[in-house]
C-alpha cells in the first residue's frame, strides 16, 4: 500500500459562516469515518491561517527566521489527509470524496516518495 497526500486548497480571507462550515465539518467527519473504517485513514488535520506560519532558512551557517508564509498567494494549504491506498485510482476515489466534502475548494492528490 502506498500512501497519499490529500491536500485542501483554500482562499485567503475569513473563514466561512457556521451554517456553511458546519455542514463541510459533518462532511468531513463522516468521510474520515469511511476512511477508518476501510483501513486508509493514516491521519488528517487542518491548518491555522498562512500568517501564523514561521519560515527558517539554513545558510551561511545561521538559521534566519521569519514570520508569515514564505510565498504570498491568493490560495494556501488549509487542511490535509494522510492516506493509504493500493494504487492511484482508489488514492482519487478518496480524493474525489474529499472534494465533494469541501467543495468549491480544490484537492490535490499526491503520492509520497519511496
Amino acid at each position: 500500500m502506498k500512501q497519499y497526500l490529500l491536500s485542501i486548497y483554500q482562499p485567503d480571507g475569513p473563514t466561512p459562516p457556521p451554517d456553511v462550515l458546519d455542514g463541510v465539518v459533518k462532511k468531513l467527519d463522516a468521510l474520515n469515518a469511511d476512511l477508518k473504517a476501510a483501513g486508509a485513514w493514516v491521519f488528517a488535520g487542518g491548518l491555522h491561517p498562512p500568517s501564523s506560519a514561521t519560515v527558517l532558512r539554513a545558510g551561511d551557517g545561521d538559521t534566519l527566521i521569519t514570520d508569515g508564509p514564505f510565498t504570498e498567494g491568493k490560495e494556501h494549504l488549509g487542511g490535509f489527509t494522510i492516506i493509504t491506498a493500493p494504487d492511484l485510482d482508489a488514492a482519487l476515489a478518496w480524493g474525489s470524496r474529499l472534494a465533494d466534502a469541501v467543495a468549491p475548494l480544490p484537492v490535490e492528490v499526491r503520492p509520497f516518495a519511496g
